[in-house]
């Protein structure tokens, strides 16, 4: 049995992107969720991984932390199923995978993941206004391309999707402006089954520390 310890629905980027691939490669899981920033975190976090960050996957003795290495383990476990099976795609998948994992720092931190909350304002400097251009393109881009393929950026739900999936909620609580091709794709992630499960989750645990769901 696979299991994923991840943060906060609300508030962990990182742990939604191997929690969403894994719904989408029907591969069974358990979930063990660590409030971030608590004492239970502290004290609970060194038994799962040495990194002391979530998400962790575990798998027997073998502990995989990372968010991109666990989605490029669970590639491997599903027999490649979570790359598009054409080279050209499946090498240009990898580089806006990439640039995901490390890039878009000003967007991130300008438009911090609140997954249960809407209608916030928070102006974008210069910066993460390139960074919201840039992911608009990328969208643009790869639906233009593998559109006949199927809803996704390259046809088939990837890796790609799941390391995007964050930025699909940002764009939601914040009210992104984006280009018809890029809107096209946001709406369709929005929408995908497993994303709203998790949108869910993420409302139950603000509803439970009693704040109000329109505001952080």
């Amino acid at each position: 049995m696979l299991t994923l310890v991840i943060g906060d629905r609300n508030l962990s980027s990182w742990s939604l992107r191997p929690w969403m691939l894994l719904r989408h490669l029907g591969l069974p899981f358990e979930e063990v969720r660590l409030p971030l920033d608590t004492q239970r975190f502290r004290d609970e976090i060194g038994r799962y991984t040495p990194s002391r960050r979530v998400p962790v996957l575990l798998v027997g003795d073998l502990r995989v932390w990372d968010s991109l290495a666990i989605c490029e383990y669970l590639n491997e476990r599903s027999g490649g199923h979570a790359w598009p099976a054409d080279a050209a795609a499946r090498a240009h998948a990898r580089c806006i995978s990439a640039e995901m994992h490390s890039g878009f720092a000003a967007l991130r931190s300008a438009w911090t993941l609140r997954a249960a909350v809407r209608g916030l304002e928070v102006p974008l400097g210069p910066e993460a206004q390139a960074d919201l251009e840039r992911i608009d393109g990328i969208w643009s881009d790869c639906r233009a391309g593998h559109a006949e393929h199927g809803p996704w950026l390259f046809g088939r739900y990837s890796i790609a999707d799941a390391m995007y999936a964050p930025v699909v909620l940002r764009f939601n609580t914040y009210g992104a402006r984006l280009s018809a091709g890029a809107r096209n794709y946001y709406e369709t992630a929005l929408q995908d089954p497993p994303l709203q499960d998790w949108i869910r989750g993420a409302e139950h645990e603000v509803s439970a520390e009693g704040r109000p769901l329109d505001h952080a």
